[in-house]
């Protein structure tokens, strides 16, 4: 008989409890492959909103412990766009506002001057950009357009207020296609903040040179000591809600993991208490301690590797599962690409190898003689 077809036979052999491993590998896997695509998603989205316009550097208030509901004064656009190196600053005030009557609750909105250059990134499904008058008007992404089932021309209420629906836009982010956009004056007057911003986005001059990045941010700095600049890859990594995102998927991950590896372990343990005798014969026909060892670490890794597979499918499941949702759809699409895989694929190799450990020590030590004297 081959080795393989061996190792194989000892697995299907005892196919509910292989079954239960199996199981439990596969929900770890997926698990940690579906937490970390939600997380990478999460960042992605947040990242995006910025790639789409072109943005290189992120101005918000020094020292705040949640750059996105920090505040600065609005005077710091105009400052910062004549600033050497600056080709257009654009300030951006962003808010979480609902909409009662229709249950939507903890919509993104972001207040934009009526004439900012960011208006114009956006491409308008239907309706127009702002007007030019005072009346009280909104932006709707596509995303929240269809959860309300709104169309342009239409009134809707926030704070008993009646905002026109001016137009529906759509963005390369999906954070953005789940939110609307007010004028800058009107979100400020609705939420008692007058003459302040959550940050200002810039854009360089092209093409940007070697260093100019960081002269730029420094030439910024230098306005006010209570601002901070940082480029745009930096304010969304460095970024509290990012950073928890990611700890909070690992964190729960563990969960599973645990659980994953203690049911490894209790299977393969129980395999070679059940085969002792089996083993004692291997022994006295001239196996070699390292080939009853390799014996075992290769049924725990194809149970590992048969979990790669099917885990990885149920993530996916998962996460698009969760990306068609009413209340995710508009928010973030989860991403999970090859590295976030690869983790996955590590770490259940892992859990084969580690949950295999003290079964394969055991099994090595086993003499043919006490063997057959316990089996």
């Amino acid at each position: 008989m081959r080795f393989s077809i061996l190792i194989l036979r000892n697995l299907t052999r005892r196919g509910y409890r292989s079954l239960l491993t199996l199981i439990a590998l596969s929900t770890a896997l997926a698990c940690v492959v579906s937490l970390l695509g939600i997380a990478h998603g999460f960042s992605k989205s947040f990242s995006d909103v910025y790639a789409s316009h072109q943005v290189d550097v992120v101005v918000s208030r020094q020292g705040a412990a949640d750059r996105l509901s920090s505040s600065i004064d609005q005077t710091n656009v105009q400052k910062i766009g004549q600033l050497p190196m600056v080709n257009r600053a654009g300030g951006v005030l962003l808010e979480t506002l609902s909409f009662e009557a229709e249950g939507i609750f903890g919509v993104p909105t972001m207040g934009m001057e009526r004439g900012s250059w960011i208006l114009a990134d956006y491409e308008m499904k239907s309706g127009s950009l702002f007007s030019n008058g005072k009346d009280l008007e909104l932006m709707l992404g596509v995303h929240l357009a269809d959860r309300l089932k709104a169309t342009v021309g239409q009134n809707l209420k926030i704070f008993e207020k009646s905002y026109r629906v001016q137009g529906i836009f759509a963005s390369q982010s999906a954070w953005e296609n789940g939110s609307m956009i007010l004028p800058l004056d009107q979100l400020q007057e609705l939420t008692d903040r007058q003459g302040q911003l959550t940050y200002v986005n810039v854009v360089l001059d092209r093409p940007i040179e070697a260093g100019q990045s960081k002269e730029a941010i420094n030439n910024i700095q230098t306005l006010d000591p209570r601002i901070l600049a940082l480029a745009t890859e930096e304010f969304v990594r460095t970024d509290t809600r990012m950073q928890l995102a990611t700890a909070m998927a690992w964190m729960t991950s563990m969960i599973a993991l645990v659980i994953g590896a203690i049911g490894t372990l209790n299977t393969m343990l129980t395999s070679v208490l059940e085969r002792t005798k089996e083993i004692g014969i291997l022994r006295a026909v001239g196996w070699p301690k390292r080939r009853v060892v390799t014996m075992i670490l290769f049924e725990s890794l194809g149970l590992a590797l048969a979990a790669c597979i099917i885990g990885s499918g149920l993530a996916i499941a998962l996460t698009w599962g969760l990306s068609q949702s009413a209340a995710a759809k508009g928010i973030f699409r989860p991403t999970i690409d090859w590295p976030i895989f690869a983790q996955g694929w590590l770490i259940a190799v892992g859990i084969g190898l580690v949950g295999a450990g003290l079964p394969a020590w055991r099994a090595s030590q086993l003499l043919p003689t006490s063997a057959f004297r316990d089996g």
